[in-house]
């Protein structure tokens, strides 16, 4: 469907309903605008301009987007996200894949096609290989493309999102620089291989978007943190169920929160609580921070390469961080001026919601332009009645998809070449998007023609054509040994991290020895940068050489015993021998304030708590409809054990909170709790969580019988064993806060005679 060719009865009248709803709403504060209206209420950092790529009727509430090989966008809509703020209809099938195209090569999409339709809420998709990844709660599948349309539907995964709404569910399909496809919100990674699928665990990371940095590392957020990240390679460390957390992993980045909205944002969902909004009405700290992005194109200047790039769709903003990411293994960052930001404006519909780069080297800005950006589960009475005030509910067909660009240069689509030669000379691109794809192109059509370029390539003075070579090779299965140790002697760091971070996938019973070898080596053992690789590497290592293996771990813990990450490096190999393993290490060090120590105590305490536990079965046997709404609603920031997630919500197993008086449990679930907030004697704050639950009393969705099973079913669980909640009980806190629009705070439930 090209829009210029529109009949122009059609195309008046598509203009003309969003001219009514725009008069509909000329008593509001803010109306709708038009995507040219829209684009001039916007600022952008001087020395860059904002270029319209899409908008309606050519695209409408998109989420996430990919460019194929010939610079086509394919976008995915969420058209049924929140119609209004009962969610009505939200799960109707009207989501879509669309296949968005520059025909004319003016620089603007002009052309549209349907890939996918009928989608309940889809989230994320992927290109890979001659197909499409889809994420389709709860499924994940695989579509064959066959002249873009769809082919065979493989399913992938039937739990790829079976828990959470859809603000809490996994998304993102983030093709790595090693090969496998992570994700946000979620402890899974992909890998097609042939026909199979292989799926395995990974570190649960942030909430929604992902992206990588030259070197493959992840960054991510959740929706209150600036930038989170990885300091080591991906595939490393997730090996020990034990284990609440690994250092190095789930990082505060950029730990700065703070946003500075060009207007008043009265309209986000906790706007009542002390210090949500300045004096101004302005959103003080992120909301609704997603769609983290490092910036890896060619075409902005230098200083702002390899920055990260945030979206508030609450805030109508995007950030811009500076990042040190060339400092060892260590990621930081700050943000880049105080005051102002990168993007604003004073649109209340712009909601940047995804930022991805792009072929040409520009940033692209996801828009799904809408009122609603709060999902109906959390949707407080402060933000329904601010929605309606300003009559935020209409219009849901809008949409659209900016690029920024420096003031002056206007970068064209180009397609990729097919020519596997001329997609090797692509590894060492400026743009990190080229190399990423010519990776990708190379390893998806599976020849093995191009090796010989590829293992010359592995000797280039360009250290990311090097790297991208070495990943390329990988995914060919044609990495061999003396390649992967001639790169651990490489006295460039980025190039020495790869090495290590690939040894999992290429070791094997010929070639473990000389890996033995080179990890056990002195000056391999000394290098405090490989020290905490050299540990995470240590259950590969096991698999064939045990004694090799448990020598380097005892070397390493001699030398570091204070250093944190080769500390949490070491546990990450020691499932069900950790008591051993203390035993022998104060044996060895019994300075019990050195980390090693400190860390060993903290997991065999956690071990043993777990022991003691109830069985989790037999309390879903007793409440399931809690444990369903648990999975649902709470499971995703308080984790499946109950113990917390680090950065985002304290441990409800032990809690004092839980366990103590009812009626204060069920006002907190009724109405949300804003901390910092002690349990068991440790003061949890930002950015350790995110300080502020929203409470669920106020959605139609849950009655008091449910929330009274939610509330037994967390009494029920592990080591908690308080006795079950009534429903009358939930109705008594109910009808004793009648009127009540807002979250409690520690002080107010510890004085209230009804809580305390």
């Amino acid at each position: 469907m090209n829009l210029k060719q529109w009949p122009k009865p059609i195309r008046a009248l598509f203009f003309f309903s969003l001219a009514a709803i725009s008069v509909l709403c000329s008593q509001c504060k803010t109306d709708p605008l038009s995507a040219e209206a829209s684009l001039d209420n916007m600022t952008v950092e001087e020395g860059f301009e904002l270029k319209l790529i899409a908008s309606e009727p050519l695209i409408a509430a998109p989420v996430a987007l990919t460019f194929d090989n010939q610079s086509r966008i394919w976008a995915l809509e969420m058209n049924g996200f929140m119609p209004d703020t009962l969610g009505t209809g939200e799960d109707s099938p009207s989501g879509k894949v669309v296949i968005l195209e520059d025909k004319d090569q003016d620089g603007e999409m002009d052309e549209r096609k349907v890939f996918l339709d009928s989608l309940r809420l889809p989230r994320a998709l992927c290109l890979i290989e001659d197909g499409l990844l889809v994420a389709e709660p709860p499924y994940l599948w695989y579509y064959e493309i066959k002249n873009d349309k769809p082919g065979k539907r493989v399913l992938v995964d039937s739990l790829y999102a079976d828990d959470g709404n859809v603000e809490h569910q996994p998304n993102g399909l983030l093709r790595a620089m090693d090969n496998w496809i992570y994700n946000a919100k979620s402890a899974k990674r992909y890998k097609k291989d042939g026909d199979r699928w292989i799926i395995e665990k990974t570190h649960f990371r942030g909430q929604w978007g992902i992206s990588q940095d030259n070197y493959g590392r992840l960054f991510y957020n959740h929706n209150s943190a600036n930038v989170i990240g990885d300091y080591f390679s991906p595939g490393l460390g997730a090996t020990n169920k034990n284990q609440r957390e690994v250092a190095g992993y789930n990082m505060a980045v950029v730990p700065d929160n703070r946003v500075y909205p060009a207007h008043a944002t009265p309209g986000v969902n906790r706007g009542y609580l002390p210090g949500v909004l300045d004096t101004t009405q302005r959103l003080v700290n992120f909301t609704a921070a997603c769609g983290p992005l490092i910036y890896r194109g060619d075409l902005f200047a230098s200083a702002y390469r390899l920055n990260s790039f945030v979206a508030e769709p609450a805030g109508n903003l995007v950030k811009r961080n500076i990042m040190n990411l060339d400092s060892g293994y260590v990621a930081k960052g700050t943000q880049a001026y105080q005051e102002k930001e990168f993007i604003s404006s004073v649109d209340e519909r712009f909601r940047p919601v995804n930022l991805h780069d792009g072929p040409d080297g520009a940033l692209y800005v996801v828009d799904m332009y809408r009122g609603i950006i709060q999902h109906k589960t959390y949707l407080t009475p402060y933000l329904k009645n601010e929605i309606k005030k300003r009559n935020l509910t209409l219009p849901l067909v809008c949409g659209r998809i900016y690029k920024v660009v420096p003031k002056g240069k206007a970068p064209k689509f180009k397609a990729m070449p097919k020519a596997p030669q001329a997609l090797v000379q692509l590894l060492g691109d400026p743009n990190g998007w080229i190399r990423d794809r010519a990776q990708q192109m190379l390893v998806d059509r599976k020849q093995k023609d191009v090796v010989p370029a590829l293992k010359k390539m592995l000797q280039s003075n360009n250290v990311l054509a090097r790297i991208h070579a070495f990943w390329t090779l990988e995914g060919l299965h044609a990495l061999e040994s003396p390649e992967v140790l001639a790169a651990l002697n490489s006295n460039a760091w980025p190039v020495k991290m790869q090495a290590l971070s690939v040894i999992p996938a290429v070791i094997n019973q010929r070639t473990a020895a000389a890996y033995v070898t080179a990890l056990n080596s002195p000056a391999m053992l000394n290098d405090k940068l490989a020290a905490p690789y050299l540990a995470l590497l240590a259950q590969t290592i096991r698999a064939y050489d045990s004694k090799a293996a448990e020598a380097m771990l005892n070397q390493l813990v001699k030398n570091y015993a204070n250093d944190k990450f080769v500390a949490d490096a070491v546990i990450s190999n020691l499932e069900g021998k950790e008591e051993a393993y203390q035993k022998q290490v104060l044996n060895q060090l019994p300075d019990t304030s050195l980390i090693i120590n400190k860390q060993l105590k903290t997991i065999v305490t956690n071990k043993f708590n777990a022991l003691n536990n109830n069985d989790p079965r037999e309390t879903e046997r007793k409440f399931p409809r809690g444990a369903a709404l648990f999975r649902t609603n709470c499971q995703t920031c308080h984790g499946a054990d109950l113990n917390g997630i680090k950065s985002l919500a304290p441990p409800l197993n032990k809690s004092e909170w839980v366990t103590g008086k009812k009626e204060r449990l069920a006002a907190i679930v009724l109405y949300g709790l804003t901390g910092p907030v002690e349990v068991n004697k440790h003061l949890y704050t930002k950015p350790e969580i995110m300080a502020d639950m929203p409470g669920i009393g106020s959605s139609i969705e849950f009655s008091d019988e449910d929330i009274a099973q939610l509330l037994s079913y967390i009494r029920d669980y592990g080591r908690n064993k308080a006795d079950k909640v009534k429903q009358q009980e939930v109705t008594k806190v109910r009808e004793q806060f009648k009127g009540r629009d807002k979250a409690f705070t520690v002080e107010e439930l510890l004085s209230n005679p009804f809580t305390k």
